[in-house]
């Protein structure tokens, strides 16, 4: 990613006409603002109209005096009534009366900004907009639906530009004014100073020392690690604290940082798992457009194993009536088997708020003979009902048990190996 534009929330112009732009204070207070003109252009009042009066209401008027030979001093009003009052900057005119003062809102000016942006520093790469901020927490509790053998997680970073169709994590973006949508894979928001936090939180006494999961809300290597580098930080800081944790992505640039995963593992215990749900690429491109190939996510854990990093593989999501059939799930557990997986498990599509429309949207214009069946096995909840789910979950237990993975990854080999040709005798 190349690094294109930098500015910081209260710098960055609103792309308004000019006469609209706005400042927003950190503090919450909102106040509306007017930059003097020197010359008035097509479309802009310099000064702010006067508003007829509505029913059943009367505008409200402050005149002031002309003020000669110096600049009219601005006063700000306090809050009244419950309500703060917002209070518009009149540019001063010599010889002439002042406009009314008239209160102003965000409301109706134009788009709403959202609301990450007015805390962030704002950067733009290859047109993915980055959001940097400082983590108000580095550990979060793991919801018990996301069915992961995890009760904390940290991730540096919010939003993913790997962009899976059916990433849970696309609800995160409502809380921050974005959507959940298309904003989820090209508005990033950056933890920046995530392993300073994460440091803190490991040293203080109410800490158990339990194993924590990374890049559960985006990647923790997705595009813009390249750029950030937050994981060395956070690999060391954990590795400092002598705390266990284990690395999910779908990203070869975890190989990146084998080194310090290798040296992390002296002192306390260090896993990973590679997501891949099915190992059909036609469907990859369809719904993981961004992600590599199930292939290379399989020789990530080959090469994380060899180099003495248990790394297991995370089936996630198994799509139901598109993934889930018995071709389906044998071909993901024998290629786990064939990369030395130490695990497998098996994780059922989920569909929480924001991920659900976007998923079924797509279910819609690609399957939508499909689209009954899924709504009645997911009702109105966000997972399938229990006796699909326990369905699953068995088939795949029964499929590593005859591979051998979790037990003897290197029990079941490959019979004939597709670089070699049989020999005519």
């Amino acid at each position: 990613m190349r690094r294109d534009a930098t500015s910081r929330a209260e710098d960055q112009p609103d792309a308004r006409p000019r006469g609209q732009q706005q400042t927003v204070r950190r503090s919450g207070q909102q106040q509306a603002r007017q930059p003097e003109q020197t010359a008035q252009q097509p479309g802009h009042s310099m000064r702010q109209p006067e508003q007829p009066e509505q029913p059943g209401r009367q505008a409200e008027q402050s005149e002031q005096p002309a003020q000669s030979g110096r600049q009219a001093e601005q006063s700000e009003q306090p809050a009244q009534s419950g309500r703060q009052a917002e209070q518009s900057e009149q540019p001063a005119q010599s010889g002439r009366q002042r406009g009314p003062s008239v209160q102003q809102s965000l409301v109706g000016e134009g788009p709403a900004r959202p609301r990450i942006e007015r805390q962030a520093v704002t950067r733009v790469f290859d047109g993915i907009t980055c959001y940097e901020v400082p983590a108000r927490a580095a550990l979060e509790r793991v919801p018990e639906a996301a069915e992961l053998p995890f009760t904390w997680g940290a991730s540096p970073y919010r939003g993913c530009e790997i962009g899976c169709g059916y990433c849970t994590a696309r609800r995160g973006h409502r809380y921050l004014g974005l959507d959940p949508g298309c904003d989820f894979s090209t508005k990033i928001v950056v933890k920046t100073d995530l392993a300073r936090r994460l440091r803190r939180e490991l040293d203080s006494p109410r800490w158990s020392g339990e194993p924590v999961a990374l890049g559960l809300t985006g990647d923790c290597y997705q595009p813009a690690e390249e750029i950030y580098r937050l994981m060395p930080g956070v690999i060391r800081t954990l590795a400092d604290a002598a705390n266990p944790f284990t690395v999910l992505t779908k990203s070869p640039l975890v190989l990146r940082d084998l080194d310090l995963l290798r040296e992390a593992a002296k002192v306390t215990q260090v896993g990973a798992l590679v997501s891949v749900g099915f190992v059909d690429d036609r469907l990859r491109r369809a719904v993981e457009p961004g992600a590599a190939t199930p292939q290379r996510r399989l020789e990530v854990c080959a090469t994380l194993n060899e180099a003495g990093i248990p790394c297991g593989v995370l089936m996630a999501p198994i799509l139901p009536l598109i993934a889930d059939s018995t071709d389906h799930l044998l071909a993901t557990v024998r290629r786990a088997a064939e990369a030395g997986a130490v695990s497998v498990t098996p994780v059922v599509l989920r569909l929480p708020a924001g991920a659900r429309e976007w998923y079924m949207g797509w279910l819609e214009r690609e399957h939508p003979g499909l689209v009954p069946r899924y709504q009645a096995l997911y009702g109105r909840g966000q997972v399938a009902e229990d006796g699909y789910r326990r369905r699953i979950a068995e088939q795949v237990r029964a499929l590593a048990e005859t591979y051998g993975i979790g037990r003897d990854a290197r029990r079941w080999r490959r019979r004939r190996s597709p670089a070699r040709q049989l020999a005519l005798v």
